[in-house]
């Protein structure tokens, strides 16, 4: 870290609205911290510029890598990522320094009509670029006696909306967390209960990361870490890693805290993987004390993939192309 009081720490960003939004809440609660100012630098990643579909481009990595570099050529101080675009491999002269309390993990919907996903009509065309939102999209409708069409899109969130405005799609899928960090909450016309649609591993939080070796600075970024949402995401992290290594189907996980009154005691983790038309889905949940360490939590998402891959999960050959 640069030590120079009044000289900046550079925060790498990606340039789109999201990311920027973002970054600019995690670079306010810096300066709160270290009482330094704090500069966005923008850097454009190989998912911003390519407009193939995210699995055909290798998926997670592809908003990651070009921030990553930054950091280790010394460009920027730290990195804003959100922590479902990241790979579930951390390089060695990186840290994950601080994972800030979590956004709202769930999937919002934003279809015409301001109408709800058991509104929609049969045969209704959902817009999602994700697998894992496909697969339960084609469940949850089926469990409603409907069917409805996935039709893979790619974009922002202007990008997204516009088919819906345009009358090209008749909803589409996002997360939650960037609709909210936007400002744009009030569009979403259904939350997808997590009963139903289980999110991205790690969806809704954020990852601050910066050099391993740049020990005065994880010190200060440590200071945002919220250990509830750290300990959640690795054990849903700990789960993907797991599965991606036994089977390709596309996975959806959230751990949440389960509290006796004020008093948090237990995390369930629940995971879900299915075939992209949602005939079949493998989903199974466990429930234990609270982790207290990395490795507790790791050990959560090992375990529950173990017998998700013990009840057919490997069988379950999602197509990665899509």
């Amino acid at each position: 870290m640069n030590t120079r009081p009044d000289q900046p720490l550079r925060l790498g960003t990606r340039r789109s609205k999201l990311a920027m939004s973002q970054s600019g809440h995690v670079a306010e609660a810096v300066r709160a911290v270290t009482g330094r100012p704090v500069e966005l630098v923008e850097i454009t990643t190989y998912g911003d510029v390519s407009r193939e579909h995210l699995a055909q481009i290798g998926g997670t990595g592809v908003f990651v890598t070009a921030l990553r570099d930054a950091l280790v050529r010394g460009e920027v101080d730290f990195a804003v990522h959100s922590l479902k675009d990241l790979p579930t491999t951390q390089p060695e002269e990186l840290v994950i320094a601080a994972m800030p309390k979590r956004e709202d993990a769930r999937d919002a919907l934003v279809a015409r009509d301001g109408l709800t996903f058991g509104q929609l009509p049969d045969g209704a065309r959902i817009g999602t670029g994700s697998p894992r939102r496909m697969a339960q999209l084609h469940a949850y409708a089926k469990s409603l006696g409907k069917v409805v069409e996935t039709v893979p899109i790619r974009g922002n969130v202007d990008t997204r909306i516009g088919y819906v405005r345009a009358g090209e799609l008749d909803a589409v899928v996002l997360a939650a967390a960037g609709l909210n960090r936007i400002g744009r909450g009030d569009e979403a016309t259904d939350l997808l209960s997590v009963d139903n649609v289980l999110p991205a591993p790690g969806q809704g939080a954020l990852a601050v990361e910066c050099l391993a070796s740049d020990t005065a600075l994880i010190a200060a970024l440590a200071e945002l870490d919220d250990p509830f949402t750290r300990a959640a995401v690795t054990a849903e992290r700990s789960l993907l890693a797991a599965l991606e290594a036994g089977c390709s189907a596309p996975v959806g996980a959230l751990a949440d805290l389960l509290a006796d009154g004020q008093i948090v005691n237990e995390m369930r983790l629940r995971g879900v993987v299915g075939t992209l038309d949602g005939s079949t889905l493998v989903q199974l949940s466990t429930t234990g004390p609270v982790p207290q360490s990395y490795d507790e939590a790791m050990a959560l998402g090992r375990e529950l993939a173990d017998e998700m891959l013990a009840k057919g999960a490997a069988g379950l050959m999602g197509e990665r192309s899509l």
